[in-house]
């Protein structure tokens, strides 16, 4: 009898370890492992994503020291804020008027980016050697770089022409023609103004959607005027209106990119120059009008 309840007693103990057991290695099972994520490798997942635009066209991404989705008629305002600023600078040294408007509304996310909010720097331009004004920290083509700090906008703008002019790596840009908006974007790129290889694509795109030739050829047609105060005023007038009426073809332009820039059809611009094909030359003059 005492066999057999020793008996019991240890089948009832083999039975409650198994259990438990197995209780246990149902919880381990369970038991859900947690990864340490490293955090800079998470931020530039996150970076890789693509800002959407809105389908209705009237947002765009801009990028360059900043990248922001913005509106077309931020642009526009930003565009109608500064083109002043642009036309005296270009009058006073000769970067055009077009290709700082561009630059500036591509550089500051049409005013909308962290340096030109923070610091009025339009233009992402980088403290350097020789720099002796204020200055910020932005993480740009490397982490936390100089960059230089302005009381205002204008200012910004000002700094923006001289920082052209005084730096030899972009003389050359100062040889082409004022009204060569594609030659200067381009040059501009080549300089090393800008390391993102579309640099110059996105410039011309955002001169020619905007129109922003149009304040070159005020600048240059008001210097033209200013120029021959001494010839009798119907001269001027008609050299004035010579100015307007035609175009002189430059590098890259094609009949349809000169077509779409004045509003014409490509036909027309064959019959209003008397052209048997689409074959132009640099330096032609065409008329437009």
């Amino acid at each position: 009898m005492l066999k057999k309840v020793f008996l019991f007693v240890f089948l009832a103990f083999l039975v409650s370890c198994g259990s438990t057991n197995s209780k246990s290695s149902l919880t381990k099972k369970k038991k859900k492992r947690t990864e340490l994520i490293n955090k800079a490798s998470y931020r530039a997942q996150l970076n890789k994503k693509p800002i959407k635009s809105r389908e209705n066209g009237t947002m765009e991404t801009l990028e360059a020291t900043s990248r922001l989705s913005v509106t077309n008629d931020m642009i526009r305002e930003y565009i109608m804020r500064y083109k002043d600023i642009a036309k005296n600078n270009m009058a006073d040294h000769g970067v055009p008027a077009s290709i700082t408007l561009a630059q500036g509304v591509l550089e500051s996310g049409s005013g909308q980016g962290t340096l030109s909010q923070n610091a009025n720097n339009h233009f992402g331009i980088k403290c350097h050697q020789g720099w002796e004004g204020e200055s910020v920290r932005h993480t740009d083509d490397a982490p936390d770089e100089c960059f230089r700090k302005y009381e205002t906008a204008e200012e910004s703008y000002r700094d923006h022409s001289m920082f052209l002019t005084k730096r030899g790596r972009y003389s050359k840009l100062f040889e082409l023609d004022k009204g060569d908006y594609i030659g200067w974007a381009r040059g501009l790129r080549a300089a090393g103004y800008a390391t993102d290889p579309k640099y110059p694509e996105k410039l011309i795109s955002l001169i020619e959607r905007y129109q922003l030739f149009n304040f070159d050829a005020e600048v240059l047609g008001n210097k033209y005027v200013a120029v021959v105060k001494s010839v009798p005023v119907t001269t001027s007038a008609s050299a004035l209106t010579t100015n307007y009426n035609s175009y002189k073809v430059s590098g890259g332009d094609t009949l349809f990119s000169i077509s779409k820039r004045y509003n014409l059809t490509v036909a027309e611009l064959q019959k209003l120059n008397n052209l048997p094909d689409n074959t132009i030359s640099v330096g032609q003059i065409l008329k437009i009008k």
